[in-house]
């Protein structure tokens, strides 16, 4: 098979070199008029400040050549392709024309970077319409943008864009917090912790019908932390909460060389994705500790990223693959994505389409951010259909977003996190270690609690189609039928949700 691969692409490489030369002559002299020399990294994020400022989105293959290969020359000089038919995100079966047109790709790429096949790193994917090749030549990228066959090109690797870093809050914190009584009631067994924000919402209430029990929850985010042991096996059954499990998984890849296939671990070492499983499905325990919105559902969590940022290389294909493999997992209904980006990331976005192709309820969070006066709108892949998008708002009467949430036409839902000219009163949630307790706040945990939320309607009504769960959603928010221009359907009542 592998044989028979090469003869296809050097065949090809052989039939376009012997055919295609007015096309080649056309594309040199499209170089010619380029500059000889990349832009700089200042240059390139000014650029990408421009767009954003000017249409609040950036897109690179609105982008010339030029500028696309000088973010590769920044990068690792690692391309991703999607390729065929556009909206052809992923293919499950064989596919001779899809094989085709890959294969005519890389020959292309093969021809016009003028090395051997064994000095060509490629990665490809076996479901999603997807690889990433190494591409140092100009001329590469605009004979790429000529082809038919091209969906995206995009610099995976470029991760320099410290816009977005300077306004978002990376989210990571394993230090614990001392927890305002006020912040919490308690309830059976033993004085667990029920957050504040929990009966804004009716949560409480909602536990007399409904608990998650045989629902599973997928996370993708930073991981669960091995420190904390009511969200490992030997205390995820803790208390009231029986029956169930957790699952951990590493998709991430600490390494500086995007070919690197070794896995960095399933655990926590940021902090946020423990804040996330604690907030959707903590234990009902009997330590005295914060219990979650499902805690009887099962949580499978993936350690996709590093932090919340997906602005590495490694971080976007560890999310890609958890989609995948959440996706293709029949027991798992719901996914919370905590996590995102200023702009779609091509990979990412197709690993979504392919998990929503599964039935799966996709929850995003709209965006969290540390100076939100120039700050962005709705983040991806909260911009995306096939998401829920969800902020969080405060405790106040006027319907206003918490301080560092972002908002937006593209909101689906809130959950009220945060209080009213009091932003240090936030959800509590279990810490990065054993016995220790944290603030979170954020879109972030306005996600989670609604993914936690759909569980428990879920959890109710197991027949139910994704449809439906996310119907009901709707049908017990504040604003319903109507949407806000900002905050969507506004806050859920998880009470009427259930009922």
């Amino acid at each position: 098979m592998k044989k028979m691969y090469t003869l296809v692409v050097l065949l090809l490489a052989i039939t376009m070199a012997s055919c295609s030369k007015d096309a080649i002559i056309d594309s040199e002299l499209e170089a010619v008029q380029f500059p000889k020399d990349p832009l700089t990294v200042e240059q390139i994020n000014q650029r990408i400040s421009e767009s954003i400022r000017t249409t609040g989105d950036f897109d690179w293959n609105k982008e010339d050549a030029h500028f696309l290969w000088s973010a590769l020359t920044h990068g690792q000089n690692v391309l991703t392709v999607g390729y065929g038919d556009e909206g052809q995100s992923f293919s499950e079966v064989e596919d001779e024309e899809l094989k085709i047109k890959k294969n005519n790709l890389l020959a292309t790429i093969i021809r016009e970077e003028q090395i051997l096949k064994e000095d060509f790193k490629l990665k490809e994917d076996d479901i999603l319409t997807v690889f990433d090749a190494e591409v140092t030549k100009l001329e590469t990228i605009i004979a790429l943008r000529e082809s038919e066959y091209v969906r995206y090109l995009e610099p995976n690797g470029y991760n320099q864009y410290t816009d977005v870093q300077e306004k978002s809050s990376s989210g990571c914190d394993t230090s614990g917090d001392s927890i305002n009584s006020a912040h919490y009631s308690t309830i059976a067994p033993n004085n667990a912790q029920v957050s504040w924000h929990f009966n804004e919402h009716n949560i409480q209430s909602a536990w007399n019908y409904s608990t998650g029990a045989g629902v599973t929850i997928g996370l993708i985010d930073t991981g669960v932390s091995k420190n904390q042991v009511l969200l490992n096996s030997a205390g995820i059954n803790d208390g009231y909460s029986s029956g169930r499990f957790v699952q951990k998984y590493g998709t991430f890849i600490d390494s500086n060389w995007w070919w690197s296939s070794n896995y960095d671990g399933p655990h926590d070492k940021c902090g946020h994705g423990t804040a996330m499983g604690s907030t959707m499905a903590a234990p009902r325990n009997d330590n005295g500790m914060p219990l979650g919105v499902a805690y009887n559902s099962n949580l499978v969590a993936y350690r996709a990223t590093e932090d919340v940022l997906l602005n590495d290389y490694h971080e976007r294909k560890g999310v890609s693959q958890a989609l995948k493999d959440l996706g293709n997992r029949s027991d798992v209904k719901i996914i919370s994505m905590s996590i995102g980006y200023v702009w779609s990331i091509g990979n990412v976005k197709d690993a979504v389409r392919y998990a929503y192709s599964k039935g799966k309820l996709i929850f995003a969070a709209g965006g969290t951010s540390t100076s939100f006066t120039n700050g962005f709108g709705v983040i991806f892949p909260a911009t995306m259909s096939e998401t829920v998008a969800v902020t969080g708002v405060n405790d106040g009467s006027n319907y206003e977003r918490c301080d560092t949430c972002h908002s937006g036409s593209k909101i689906d839902f809130t959950i009220v996190m945060e209080g009213d000219n009091n932003t240090s009163k936030a959800p509590p949630v279990l810490g990065f270690y054993d016995g220790q307790r944290r603030y979170t706040g954020g879109s972030s945990v306005a996600t989670a609690t609604t993914a936690g939320i759909a569980a428990l309607i879920w959890s109710r009504y197991p027949s139910w189609s994704r449809t439906q769960v996310l119907n009901r959603l709707k049908q017990s928010a504040e604003f319903y039928p109507n949407k806000n221009s900002s905050f969507g359907y506004g806050n859920i009542d998880a009470l009427q949700a259930v009922q």
